[in-house]
């Protein structure tokens, strides 16, 4: 799939924070879960179909119930 804009370029600065966010996220001692968890709900707030369906399908694989999965939003 051909990305429709390189947002590195675009707002560099913006993608520098979430790499930092990313990186706070990975070494803060959430659970993995629950952090993949808020990352869906991030996506669902950004109304992003990749993202939203790339993430379920993490969860599902990583054993998330659905009923968690539905409930969400």
């Amino acid at each position: 799939m051909k990305a429709r804009l390189n947002y590195r370029t675009i707002a560099p600065d913006g993608y520098k924070a979430m790499l930092g966010l990313e990186e706070y996220l990975e070494n803060c001692g959430l659970e993995l879960s629950l952090k993949n968890l808020v990352v869906l709900r991030a996506s669902q707030i950004n109304h992003c179909a990749y993202c939203i369906d790339m993430h379920t399908k993490d969860l599902r694989a990583m054993g998330e119930t659905e009923q968690r999965l539905y409930l969400l939003n």
